[in-house]
């Protein structure tokens, strides 16, 4: 099992930065991929952003690319993602999610088998 806790979201104006964070417990040494996906209302969840746990391969979505970076740190079990040129379409809960398979894409939300709580990202125009 591994447990995910989100930290970081808010309130930022548009053309803010926040940095989000995703602490990883339990059995690390399982976890091959790592992601954030995001949802806003009346909207379904869609894919952010993803890193290869050892190699630190990402891949982002079009609509954050040049914007957002994904990032982690192995020695602290944390997966960052710098938001930059925040925009009101970011408004969103943004979840963190833990992946110990290869199946499906990296971009595909039934690769991920761990799931944190979430946390508000509101972007005020």
């Amino acid at each position: 099992q591994v447990q995910l806790v989100e930290s970081g979201g808010g309130l930022v104006q548009a053309g803010g930065s926040l940095r989000l964070s995703c602490a990883a417990s339990g059995n690390i040494f399982s976890i091959t991929t790592m992601a954030w996906f995001r949802q806003a209302p009346r909207k379904e969840r869609e894919f952010v952003a993803a890193i290869t746990w050892t190699g630190g391969i990402t891949h982002s979505a079009d609509s954050v690319t040049g914007r957002f970076t994904i990032s982690r740190d192995n020695a602290e079990n944390t997966m960052y993602l710098q938001m930059n040129s925040l925009k009101p379409e970011d408004t969103a809960v943004y979840y963190c999610a833990a992946s110990d398979s290869a199946y499906y894409s990296i971009s595909y939300e039934l690769r991920y088998g761990y799931w944190g709580q979430g946390t508000q990202v509101t972007v005020s125009s």
